[in-house]
């Protein structure tokens, strides 16, 4: 290995210095380590072509993947022959692995699981692909200057990527615009402009299992010929400069979570990338060998049985129009033979209950950008009427709630009801989710077919979540119980039995002790913040949003700063619409006051950590003592955050909302600090009526925290700098935080009794960790593989590049890796 990274770091690039950088360097392992991935992906794309599985298609606008480096080292079983390598050279293997810029490709949660997912369908050995775009700037780099959040551009791409490979001879076109023909023939979409779809491959490692699958991102190229056609001598250059006009479509990510924003650039990225995908997913199936003489697959009967695809929210919902639209238009299959397929083919997974995430797209804007597939969504739109209307006779208004088109203002459709009616198969990421999803959002289409709509809880990839980020804890785990729980993390139960053992008590508190230690240091270097790292790390990371209820963490934080000196040393993190930069603010000016109190002196530190990341998590969840997850029960589909602090030695403070209420279950609840109003609770008020008013005169604590913050003492520059929070937290806060702020601040001084008390703690930590099995992505996988793919995951190892292809023992029925 040293061998090769000397040799890899190419003379023509050095030859201006005397001196390889550190960059170089990380340059030149990447791409040792890439040639051990390279051998490994061709024998297994060569094993699905000649096996021919089911394939898994996983389409989503976000993959949030993070760093390669590491994960790939750790999934190739390279590690420690790396580290010596590095070592022997003199260099630091955490500096190299620092030089890796993240690939940033979404926003949260959503994203982040597509990643997790990939790892976990590699990993059983499903033959399965990631699709989506490959944006030239992902999530922005958040700056927080004077309190402010300031965004700036992620140019992550800016010293290349060795990660990904050009693949221009798959290089596809996609239409937009033009206008649909009605010819003898049948029906033609017709003077559009092309945009071209140019694919980028990275390898995707299973764990230990010589499995290496692909994820395909397309990125935007404008034909050579484009705006040159009516070519007219001035408008050459112009004509040249216009092409950014095509490729912006994969230029940047859209920061929005949870929140629809229906801009015609958003729908270009959506059905860009649906529409390189689905022709992909065509030839694919088409020139597969199928184990007969046949060459190329003509029939499309056996395409729901050669192909899955699983519609990661609504946002690649046009692949349902789009495929109805290759069927029907140019492989001329009858309509109710077309649809059919397509039904069999698609699942859903839906990833949100509030109204304002719900993608609904202005009938104009469809019609102008695709105006055939706005034809087919109102045929899909009339039979789906027709067939409510035989069962629903003169039911009027269940036809306006199960419409495909909203009337009323401008006409829109609802992207969510597309899928539904698309799909053989609808899920919820989390029990408490799933039921709210059937019994509210959707009822109507649930009470028409209950057995479409199912329940996926979320999981995490244990290889990145704790052999990555938490090596220590990981190697305890291995010695008491051995390590096939990285495969199989339900073996964590095998941990309950070292629940009363003083020396595995000890262990774990030292590893959490170190990893604070550490994490303490790294906040000193870029933060320039001391933090004593005794205290308590509480830690509330989330994507800024009301409904995350970052305001009642900050109430609380004031509450305790009024207690002053406070009963126990905590640090606080929280990373990140007007009123996200506000609270951002907000926080950053209590952080300010409080960190600054001579009389709290180092009892008390809140630090906002800029740019939260992937490689950010990776740091700061092994360090936490206490996992926030306060979101107003109802609101948070899941949640996945929630699993990674529990698996790695933090407890939670949490209501009963999304995955909270099953690692409740798992753990049992005195092993979590639950607290404030259930999902019927919040009904009820609702119905009641929710008046803020009632809260503040009642409780003084919450009166003088408001009272300081309506009046300027975090502001006193500027007084009323936070009167559109405090107003809008009396007259219009959906999320309820004055109803949960009593229950909250009661259930964390239960929190820092309990502090007080390690041996207790860590007791409860190990009871945690324990029961974290059930929040593998690889439990998910499986689910999602038996209950809507129907494929059965393999444990066939493919053999490696340096033994004969046929070493491999398949342990699946028929020989199939599927």
């Amino acid at each position: 290995v040293v061998a090769w990274i000397s040799c890899a770091c190419p003379p023509d690039e050095l030859q201006d210095r005397n001196v390889a950088t550190p960059r170089d360097y990380y340059f030149a392992l990447a791409h040792t380590v890439r040639d051990h991935l390279v051998g490994r992906w061709i024998r297994t794309q060569q094993y699905y072509y000649e096996k021919d599985p089911k394939r898994i298609y996983y389409l989503s606008l976000e993959f949030y993947m993070g760093r390669t480096l590491q994960n790939t080292m750790i999934n190739l079983g390279l590690q420690n022959a790396c580290d010596e390598a590095i070592y022997q050279l003199g260099l630091d293997m955490e500096e190299l692995e620092e030089i890796e810029e993240d690939a940033g490709l979404g926003n949260g949660g959503l994203g982040r699981l597509a990643a997790c997912f990939l790892d976990s369908m590699a990993t059983l050995g499903l033959a399965a692909y990631g699709y989506g775009i490959r944006y030239e700037y992902g999530i922005f780099n958040q700056k927080i200057r004077d309190g402010w959040q300031v965004e700036e551009a992620d140019d992550w791409l800016r010293h290349g990527n060795p990660w990904e490979k050009a693949r221009p001879e798959y290089m596809l076109p996609v239409h937009f615009y033009g206008r649909v023909e009605h010819a003898a023939t049948g029906i033609k979409w017709v003077d559009t402009q092309v945009v071209l779809a140019l694919p980028y491959d990275t390898p995707v490692p299973g764990y230990m299992n010589n499995t290496v699958n692909t994820m395909r991102l397309w990125s935007a190229r404008a034909p050579n010929d484009f705006n040159l056609r009516d070519f007219n001598v001035g408008d050459y250059i112009q004509a040249v400069l216009d092409r950014n006009l095509a490729e912006n479509i994969s230029r940047v990510l859209y920061p929005n979570d949870n929140f629809f924003e229906g801009k015609e650039l958003r729908l270009k990225q959506e059905y860009f990338v649906v529409a390189a995908t689905l022709q992909d997913i065509i030839r694919r199936f088409k020139a597969s060998k199928f184990g007969s003489t046949e060459s190329v697959r003509t029939v499309f009967d056996s395409f729901p049985d050669q192909v899955a695809i699983q519609l990661n929210d609504t946002h690649p919902a046009m692949a349902i129009p789009e495929l109805m639209r290759i069927f029907v238009d140019i492989e001329k299959l009858p309509w109710n033979k077309a649809w059919d397929i397509t039904k069999r083919t698609f699942a859903y997974t839906n990833h949100t209950v509030l109204p304002e995430a719900l993608e609904r797209w202005p009938v104009d804007l469809v019609e102008k950008l695709l105006p055939r597939h706005l034809q087919i969504i109102y045929e899909i739109n009339q039979r789906h009427l027709d067939h409510i209307a035989f069962l629903f006779p003169n039911d009027v208004d269940r036809l306006r709630r199960m419409s495909l088109i909203e009337e009323g203002g401008t006409k829109r459709i609802n992207m969510a009801h597309l899928c539904i009616v698309g799909s053989h198969a609808v899920n919820g990421v989390a029990k408490i989710h799933s039921e709210i999803v059937k019994t509210q959002v959707f009822e109507d289409f649930a009470a028409l077919e209950p057995e479409k709509f199912q329940n996926k809880t979320n999981g995490i990839t244990p290889r990145r979540w704790l052999l990555l980020c938490n090596p220590g804890l990981a190697e305890l785990i291995a010695e008491k119980i051995g390590e096939d729980y990285v495969r199989d993390l339900s073996q964590l139960t095998k941990l309950h039995k070292f629940v009363d053992d003083d020396l595995f008590i000890r262990e774990v508190a030292k590893v959490k002790q170190e990893n604070k230690v550490k994490f303490a240091q790294y906040l000193e270097k870029e933060y320039k913040v001391k933090i004593n790292p005794s205290s308590m790390f509480d830690v509330h990371v989330k994507r800024i949003h009301e409904y995350k209820r970052q305001l009642m963490n900050c109430l609380h934080i004031v509450t305790m700063y009024n207690r002053k000196p406070p009963r126990t040393p905590r640090g606080q993190a929280a990373p990140g619409y007007h009123m996200a930069k506000m609270i951002i603010k907000l926080i950053n000016a209590v952080a300010h006051v409080v960190n600054n109190d001579p009389v709290v002196g180092s009892k008390l530190k809140v630090i906002f950590l800029e740019n939260y990341r992937v490689s950010l998590a990776e740091k700061v969840i092994p360090a936490t003592d206490l996992s926030e997850q306060i979101s107003t029960a109802g609101t948070e589909a899941s949640g996945t955050g929630n699993m990674k602090f529990m698996l790695n030695g933090a407890l939670t403070i949490g209501t009963m909302d999304g995955a909270n209420v099953e690692m409740a279950e798992e753990a049992g609840e005195e092993n979590l600090f639950i607290f404030g109003m259930r999902v019927e609770d919040v009904t009820e008020l609702d119905k009641e009526g929710y008046h803020a008013q009632e809260y503040y005169n009642r409780l003084p604590e919450l009166k003088q925290a408001i009272d300081q913050i309506r009046s300027g003492f975090f502001s006193p520059k500027e007084p009323d700098l936070f009167k559109d929070v405090v107003n809008m937290l009396f007259h219009h806060d959906r999320f309820k935080v004055f109803a949960d702020y009593e229950a909250y601040v009661k259930c964390q001084e239960k929190v820092s009794e309990l502090y007080l008390n390690s041996k207790a703690w860590t007791k409860m930590v190990i009871r945690n960790i324990a029961a974290a099995g059930k929040f593998s992505s690889d439990r998910t996988i499986k689910e999602y593989a038996r209950d809507i793919w129907h494929v059965e995951p393999s444990d066939l190892k493919i053999p490696p590049p340096n033994e004969p292809r046929d070493a491999g023992e398949d342990k699946t029925p028929n020989g199939t890796a599927a």
